[in-house]
């Protein structure tokens, strides 16, 4: 018999019958859904049109600073020790994180309270003489 191709693979050369979609997250190694924020970009009328890779550039951006925040969140919680992340955790996380400050500058986030710090004005003159006296006397280079 010759060696034609069955009907069922005709034009498929080489590709099986059932093969799967792979998501362009999973393409990306991505755990943010590319589709999604594609889907976003398109609705929201940010441009007229959006080319393949932003969406991508995107997702990857928001998963790096997402997981940034929950380590340094994580690392709060452990401190307090703690086995669940409170917007609290988050709040000393971010403020005490100089870039992460700079980023989330005017953000208020709800039931997290204020970070912690005493103004210089309200230390004891003894406490302030000996702070200066200290960095006098240190050899830093």
């Amino acid at each position: 018999m010759s060696s034609a191709a069955s009907p069922s693979t005709k034009g498929r050369k080489g590709k099986s019958k059932a093969s799967k979609s792979v998501s362009r997250s999973a393409k990306a190694g991505l755990e943010f859904p590319v589709g999604r924020i594609a889907r976003f970009l398109k609705e929201g009328k940010y441009a007229e049109r959006v080319n393949a890779g932003a969406p991508v550039y995107l997702a990857a951006v928001l998963e790096y600073l997402a997981d940034e925040v929950l380590e340094l969140a994580g690392n709060q919680a452990r401190l307090s020790k703690k086995n669940r992340i409170s917007p609290r955790h988050i709040q000393l996380a971010v403020r005490n994180d100089e870039e992460l400050t700079k980023l989330y500058g005017n953000v208020i986030i709800p039931s997290a309270g204020v970070v912690p710090k005493i103004h210089q004005n309200l230390f004891p003159a003894s406490i302030l003489e000996r702070e200066k006296e200290a960095k006098r006397t240190s050899q830093d280079f």
